[in-house]
């Protein structure tokens, strides 16, 4: 019961919180004009060329490489088992030679997590894509509440379960889901009881955050965007690590006295 508790009743709770203060107010919109310059009708911080490359181009380094080696783990998981001992024994002793067969045999072990990965991630990124043309929101800069042409609607206004609803992809944020995507990790921190577990879903919170509350003070965004993003992130990579894992694996308490070779053993990470 905790673990429901915790994993489906906070971000459930949060997102009623969300709704309740963000969507039926004008938080967003106090908090985006102090970031917008009237006289101008722009947001000053929209035109830095290295904030917009250090917060928006750089930072999608993180999860994109998190998601090409997840790839790339996943398809070398698949070549060791098919080397045999009495029909590839030169490819093998070559393969140890060059330092490659220990990476083999870890994808190997590992299969399981790195398709994880790979499908938490592209879940992730669907539901975002899904519910931003389900829903036609606009971002504040393309509205006429700062200088553009669209008239601001809230994503419950729009939504369209079955249909396209438009053309406006803003809700939820699509670059802040990109830093929250990296929960995946702690979910497979959780399945082998990883002590620092925690601090990978802290620090893949924050980097979320951070991505989303970047494009805020761009006016690409409003806040409540961000919140909205990790709430879906963190259900899509937990329903996801239930399908791969199961309840009893990532409920099991943290083992504080495990090395992090048994944390890592065959035994413990059967794909």
């Amino acid at each position: 019961m905790r673990f429901y508790a915790f994993n489906f009743g906070i971000p459930l709770a949060l997102a009623v919180a969300v709704f309740l203060l963000f969507d039926l107010t004008r938080i967003d919109i106090a908090f985006n004009d102090l970031f917008y310059d009237p006289v101008s009708q722009t947001f000053p911080l929209d035109h830095v060329h290295l904030f917009e490359k250090i917060t928006h181009k750089w930072a999608r380094i993180i999860p994109n490489w998190t998601g090409e080696i997840a790839i790339i783990g996943a398809l070398l998981s698949f070549l060791w088992p098919r080397l045999k001992a009495e029909k590839h024994a030169k490819l093998i002793r070559f393969l140890e030679r060059i330092k490659l067969a220990p990476v083999l045999r870890f994808a190997t072990r590992h299969r399981r997590d790195f398709l994880y990965v790979v499908f938490a991630f592209s879940i992730s990124t669907g539901v975002i894509h899904y519910l931003k043309g389900h829903t036609s929101v606009y971002c504040p800069i393309e509205t006429t509440q700062y200088g553009g042409k669209i008239e601001h609607k809230e994503w419950y206004q729009n939504f369209d379960l079955l249909k396209v609803a438009g053309d406006g992809r803003c809700w939820p944020g699509g670059h802040a889901s990109g830093g929250f995507t990296m929960l995946a990790l702690y979910f497979v921190a959780r399945r082998y009881r990883w002590r620092y577990s925690k601090a990978l879903m802290y620090g893949s919170l924050a980097l979320g955050f951070v991505y989303g509350t970047t494009r805020v003070l761009q006016g690409w965004h409003y806040m409540s965007h961000t919140f909205w993003a990790g709430i879906f992130v963190w259900l899509a990579c937990l329903l996801t690590a239930l399908a791969f894992y199961g309840r009893a694996r990532l409920e099991a308490p943290v083992t504080q006295a495990r090395s992090p070779e048994a944390v890592l053993s065959p035994a413990s990470s059967l794909p």
